[in-house]
């Protein structure tokens, strides 16, 4: 498959990626830990877009299987974006603890197949690393013309990581060309070990959820039903959210309700609390998710402040703003320095709950009209935009893995 070249315009002041200021598209090879098919998070809005311009291999971590004797390998084209071709592979249950072995495997499944007619796409690829836990698979082993660690979230604080993981990713960051990071914070610790970091927050398809206020949206059947106000919450559930404040969230609103719409991972549903007027209503679709947002009077993120929630930078705090709801959160370090004035900031539980009542009551119309040019301002394409270029200066000036490791 052929590909136009790209045209990028220089940064105010910065000089242009290469002398002609035009350089070929380079393929993507992306190692995620989270499957291109589940949420629809950073991963999937970033290449989703830069497969617009460029071919990308997106690799899944892999995955145990039981009963499975060998490795094994499978891959896909997606239906609505035809530049990128998904990669699943798994590993037998009994050697899943045999991490030199499932390294070893990883790196021979994924070379197998660009040993075939599918490494014509993919020669001298950008490395895209969202798992570090890959960087001993891969790195330096697939002639890339770079390395990318985006790095969007602390995984080593998540419930179940690998003992391992902070060391594969000191390796990652030591050895990566640059490193994005998935907000101010994380950005700052992460600098400490790769100097040529930079913070991309998360951005937003502003037209996808403004569509929340457009009369023609149709509130979903599970939620149009039930009583307001409606609190409700869009996102993963998992040891990251507080559950004795929702609880106590749906006893105050007794009269209303509170949904919360998401997939649950690494916790236990039977641990959930429940109430009457307490909805989990699990996983729904990235398209449905702005005509359940309609439904809400209060748009909630109720983050319990833990090691887990130390470095997160909520992609949902953009998306609750392009609904045009007001918005209540934790005191999540990030959204207390970057969104303060756009969404109530409550310190306590009692403090959520008042903001919550008097949110749905009087919305504060002053913090809404904020949110909304916080997400003009901050489009998914502008932050691949300012990405891409970056990587380009990189392959531009020929500082390559192989270049640095020559260099040291």
């Amino acid at each position: 498959m052929k590909f136009e070249p790209i045209v990028l315009s220089p940064r105010p002041g910065a000089a242009a990626p290469v002398s002609a200021a035009v350089t070929p598209a380079f393929p993507i090879v992306v190692h995620s830990h989270l499957g291109w098919d589940w949420v629809w998070q950073r991963p999937q809005q970033f290449h989703s877009r830069l497969s617009e311009r460029h071919r990308i291999l997106f690799v899944e971590g892999p995955a145990p299987r039981p009963g499975l004797t060998t490795a094994q390998v499978s891959l896909r084209e997606t239906a609505d974006y035809p530049n990128i071709v998904v990669v699943r592979t798994e590993m037998p249950q009994e050697r899943w603890n045999d991490g030199a072995w499932v390294d070893k495997e990883r790196r021979r499944l994924v070379q197998s197949l660009l040993n075939g007619p599918l490494g014509a796409d993919f020669a001298n690829p950008v490395q895209w690393f969202y798992d570090p836990m890959a960087v001993t698979a891969f790195a330096g082993h697939l002639d890339e013309s770079a390395i990318v660690y985006d790095c969007m979230d602390q995984l080593s604080q998540f419930r179940g990581a690998p003992p391992e993981l902070v060391r594969r990713e000191r390796e990652l960051l030591a050895i990566a060309n640059v490193v994005f990071a998935g907000g101010p914070k994380i950005c700052e610790e992460k600098r400490q070990y790769n100097a040529n970091c930079y913070s991309f927050g998360c951005g937003v398809d502003v037209e996808h959820f403004g569509s929340a206020n457009d009369p023609a949206t149709v509130i979903p059947e599970d939620i149009s039903g039930l009583p307001g106000p409606i609190y409700g919450y869009i996102g993963v559930v998992d040891e990251r959210i507080d559950y004795e404040l929702i609880a106590k969230l749906a006893d105050a609103n007794q009269s209303g309700s509170v949904v919360m719409v998401g997939p649950w991972t690494k916790v236990d549903r039977g641990a959930f609390p429940e109430r009457a007027n307490l909805h989990w209503l699990g996983a729904r679709d990235y398209s449905q998710l702005p005509a359940y947002a309609k439904a809400f009077k209060v748009c909630l993120m109720p983050f319990a402040l833990n090691e887990a929630t130390e470095f997160i930078n909520p992609t949902k705090a953009l998306e609750y703003m392009a609904t045009g709801r007001p918005i209540v959160s934790t005191a999540i370090e990030d959204v207390v320095e970057q969104f303060n004035d756009a969404a109530k900031v409550a310190y306590n539980h009692e403090e959520f709950l008042t903001a919550c009542r008097r949110s749905a009551e009087c919305p504060n119309r002053v913090g809404v009209r904020r949110g909304l040019k916080y997400a003009a301002r901050n489009s998914w394409e502008s932050i691949v935009h300012k990405m891409e270029g970056h990587v380009l200066e990189i392959i531009a000036s020929g500082r390559s893995l192989a270049t640095d490791a020559n260099a040291a």
